[in-house]
C-alpha cells in the first residue's frame, strides 16, 4: 500500500508543467528533464565547436605545410570515422558508467586534441590529434548520447527533443563558423583552434554540476511517463555494443537504415561541412563569405530538424527519410552551377533549401530504430551513426583527393546527388515492424 502511493505521488509531482494548483497563486513548475535536455543541447554545442573547423583550415594547412588536401582530408575522415564509431561503444559506457562521467571525458578529450594541434608540425600529428582524439571525444557526445537522455528522460514528446538535440549541433555551428572564420583570416589557424578547445572545457563544469543520470537520481519519473527504478549498472559494455550489432545485423531493416544513414553523412558532414568552403574559395569567394553561408545552413538546420521532429510524431518515418533524400539529392546536382565569386540570390536559395533537410534525416532515423529495437534502440542508433560518419569520413577524403586529380569538386557534388537519390528508394522498402497479435477469447 505504501509503495503505490508512493508511487502515485511521484506520478503526481512529475506532471507536465501546464498543470496548476486549484487553489492560491499559480506557479511555473518546469520538469527537471527539460533542464537536463537544456544542459544536453549546451553540450553538443561545446563538443561540435570543433567539427567548424575542418573545411576552414583546408588552405591555411596546405598553404603552411604543403601538405596536400587529400593528407589534410585524411585526418578528417579518421575524425568522422571514429566519430561513429566511437558512438555505440559510448551509449554501452553511458549504462556502464552513468552520462556524466562519460561527458566530462569526451570533453577534455577534444580538449586536449585542439590545444595538441597547436604545436604540430607533421601530417601525422594531423591525424592524432584531429583524428583520433577529438574523434573519440566528439564520438562520445555523438547523436547516441541525445539518444540516450531522450529514452531516459521523456516519454511524450520524444520526437520534438530528438529534433532540438540534434539541432544542438548546427546551433553550434552558426556560433562557431562565423567566428572560427573571422579569426583564422585575421589571426592564422591555431588561435581558432585554441578557441574550440576553451569552447569544450567550459562547458565541462556545466555539465558535472547540472547533468544526472536517470530521472530517479532525483525522485521523479521521465516526462510524460511512469516513475521507474534506475536500472543496475550494466556490465560488459564494449560486450554488450558488439551483442546488440550482432543481432541487429540478423535483420534487414538494419542495413537498410544504415545505408541510408551513410549517405546522409556523406552527403553533409563528409561533402559539404568539409568541402564547401574550399570549393566555393576556388571559384573566387573569400573565406569568411563561405563560411558565412555554411552557418546559415545552420540557421535553417534547426529549424528543419525541430519540425521534423515534429512531423515524426505524426507520420511514417520512412517516407519522411525518402521525401527529404530525394530532395537533397536534386539540390546537391545545381550546386555546381551556383558557385560564383559572390553570393547571389540563386545559392541563397540553395543554402536555404539544403539547411532545413541537413540533419532532417535523424529524428525519423531514431523514430524507426526505436520501434525495431526497443530497449537496444540507442545502442543500434549508434552503430547506424557509425556508419553516417564512415560515409562521411569517405567523401571527407575522396573529395580531396577528387579535387587534387580533377581541379574541381563538380564530379563530388554530382556523384553525392546520385546516392541520394537511392537512399530515398531505400527507406521507401524498409518494413514496418508487425504489431503483437492478441488472440481473442
Amino acid at each position: 500500500m505504501t509503495q503505490t502511493t508512493e508511487s502515485a505521488a511521484a506520478r503526481d509531482e512529475d506532471r507536465p508543467a501546464d498543470r496548476t494548483p486549484s487553489r492560491g497563486p499559480s506557479r511555473l513548475r518546469i520538469h527537471r528533464a527539460w533542464i537536463v535536455a537544456v544542459v544536453t543541447f549546451v553540450t553538443i554545442i561545446g563538443g561540435a565547436a570543433f567539427n567548424s573547423l575542418p573545411g576552414l583550415l583546408i588552405d591555411p594547412l596546405h598553404t603552411e605545410f604543403g601538405w596536400s588536401r587529400g593528407e589534410i582530408g585524411l585526418a578528417v575522415s579518421i575524425d568522422m570515422a571514429l566519430y561513429g564509431l566511437t558512438a555505440p561503444f559510448a551509449a554501452a559506457l553511458m549504462d556502464r558508467f552513468g552520462i556524466r562521467r562519460v561527458v566530462v571525458v569526451a570533453l577534455t578529450t577534444v580538449a586536449a586534441g585542439a590545444f595538441a594541434s597547436v604545436w604540430m608540425t607533421a601530417s601525422w600529428q594531423l591525424m592524432i590529434y584531429w583524428g583520433l582524439l577529438v574523434g573519440l571525444g566528439t564520438g562520445s557526445m555523438a547523436l547516441a548520447f541525445s539518444a540516450t537522455v531522450t529514452n531516459r528522460w521523456f516519454v511524450a514528446r520524444r520526437g520534438l527533443v530528438t529534433g532540438i538535440l540534434t539541432a544542438a549541433g548546427a546551433s553550434g555551428q552558426l556560433i562557431f563558423l562565423p567566428l572560427c572564420a573571422w579569426i583564422v583570416e585575421e589571426h592564422g589557424w591555431r588561435p581558432a583552434s585554441v578557441t574550440v578547445a576553451l569552447a569544450a572545457l567550459v562547458v565541462v563544469p556545466f555539465v558535472w554540476l547540472l547533468m544526472r543520470d536517470h530521472p530517479a537520481d532525483v525522485g521523479l519519473a521521465p516526462y510524460g511517463g511512469a516513475y521507474v527504478e534506475k536500472p543496475t549498472p550494466a556490465r560488459g559494455a564494449a560486450a554488450r555494443t558488439v551483442r546488440v550489432l550482432v543481432d541487429a545485423a540478423r535483420t534487414g531493416p538494419f542495413w537498410l537504415l544504415a545505408g541510408t544513414f551513410a549517405i546522409c553523412g556523406a552527403s553533409t558532414n563528409g561533402l559539404i561541412r568539409t568541402h564547401f568552403v574550399p570549393s566555393a574559395h576556388d571559384h573566387g569567394m573569400p573565406i569568411t563569405a563561405a563560411a558565412s553561408l555554411l552557418a546559415v545552413i545552420g540557421v535553417f538546420d534547426i529549424i528543419g530538424t525541430v519540425f521534423s521532429g515534429w512531423l515524426t510524431d505524426r507520420f511514417d518515418a520512412r517516407r519522411l527519410l525518402a521525401v527529404y533524400y530525394a530532395l537533397r539529392g536534386i539540390s546537391l546536382l545545381f550546386l555546381p552551377m551556383l558557385m560564383a565569386p559572390t553570393v547571389h540570390p540563386p545559392m541563397v536559395f540553395f543554402i536555404v533549401f539544403y539547411g532545413l533537410d541537413w540533419v532532417a534525416t535523424v529524428p525519423p532515423t531514431l523514430a524507426l530504430c526505436r520501434e525495431q529495437y526497443g530497449e537496444d534502440s540507442a545502442i543500434v542508433f549508434g552503430w547506424v551513426l557509425a556508419s553516417h560518419q564512415v560515409g562521411a569520413a569517405l567523401v571527407a577524403f575522396l573529395g580531396g583527393v577528387a579535387r587534387d586529380v580533377f581541379g574541381s569538386y563538380d564530379m563530388v557534388w554530382y556523384a553525392s546527388g546520385a546516392l541520394c537519390a537511392t537512399a530515398a528508394l531505400m527507406a521507401l522498402v524498409i518494413r514496418r515492424k508487425a504489431e503483437p497479435v492478441v488472440a481473442a477469447r
